[in-house]
């Protein structure tokens, strides 16, 4: 495990964040020890005029152009299947995981991250429209030709990944091992919606966390997880699938938690997840530099036992 278990997520890198601010915060991430840089090709298609993504992309690859030796210490992440293509409306409008668009889309990555090498390239969301082995095999493709190092996909039910991964090995292809999904101390409702989550199975559940707990070869990296800020600022609620009995019993095991080790409730969090069964690498998206510097302090927090059989045993 890294010493910063954590992948900074750069999702507003190049919108929400301009690119100074964003170099700036990956420099001091990398200072800090930090590896793993998650982005996607359609971040942040939603925050540009023309409604086209890459701009996160793009910060990363002019961030690594102008710092020699970093592209070797960075471990670069990147999704495709969701950036919005042609006329329409998206989701209808996406690119999908047809194999001619999986080649397109990972020359298009490469490009804009300036780089020969996709370390971890996530399925964004599932595509029903393309079979299985097509997908499987334009992944595998890419594996084999060295362009990708290792599979994962994002926002995808266990039954689908499962399938996949079945019909990879029957071909000999590279296969996922790697899930991408919403994960959190706190959790919803089942089956209530989230406002601002349209996946339907982008979340970490019992039967999730038993499969990737159960396979060696599976890891689990969760977004999300600090809830938009709502653990640090009150101003953030909650959506009302969280008000439930449960989200105030495992908020007091929170604050107890933070208030005996000194910490924030981010922090626990973190630690939390990083620690947890099954063990996650937390995706966390920043700003600012005090937001990071409280990031890498929860990645390099450890729980005594007696804090992490609190916070597992309140429900």
């Amino acid at each position: 495990m890294p010493d910063v278990n954590i992948a900074l997520g750069t999702m507003g890198f190049g919108t929400k964040v301009d690119a100074a601010a964003s170099w700036d915060l990956l420099d001091r991430f990398a200072d800090a020890g930090g590896t793993m840089l998650d982005t996607a090709d359609c971040y942040a298609f939603w925050s540009d005029p023309n409604g086209r993504g890459g701009q996160s992309e793009e910060v990363v690859g002019r961030w690594l152009a102008r710092r020699p030796g970093r592209r070797e210490r960075m471990y670069l992440s990147t999704k495709v299947g969701a950036e919005p293509v042609g006329p329409g409306e998206w989701p209808a409008n996406r690119q999908g995981l047809s194999a001619p668009a999986i080649k397109a889309a990972a020359e298009g990555s490469l490009r804009r991250l300036g780089t020969d090498r996709i370390d971890l390239y996530w399925a964004h969301m599932e595509d029903r429209t393309v079979s299985l082995e097509e997908s499987a095999g334009a992944f595998g493709a890419l594996v084999a030709e060295g362009t990708v190092g290792r599979l994962g996909c994002s926002n995808h039910p266990v039954w689908r990944v499962e399938r996949a991964r079945g019909i990879a090995r029957a071909n000999g292809w590279a296969g996922y091992t790697a899930l991408q999904l919403r994960h959190s101390y706190l959790q919803p409702r089942p089956g209530v919606p989230v406002p601002g989550q349209d996946h339907r199975f982008g979340w970490v559940t019992e039967e999730v966390a038993d499969y990737v707990d159960s396979d060696p070869e599976m890891s689990l990296w969760v977004y999300t997880a600090l809830l938009n800020g709502f653990y640090s600022r009150p101003d953030r609620p909650l959506p009302d699938a969280y008000d439930h009995p449960g989200t105030s019993r495992r908020l007091a095991a929170l604050d107890q938690v933070a208030g005996e080790l000194g910490v924030s409730r981010n922090q626990v969090v973190l630690a939390w997840l990083i620690g947890g069964r099954p063990a996650a690498t937390p995706v966390v998206g920043v700003s600012t530099p005090d937001q990071l510097d409280e990031a890498l302090a929860g990645a390099r927090l450890s729980l005594p036992d007696e804090h992490r059989r609190l916070l597992d045993e309140t429900v």
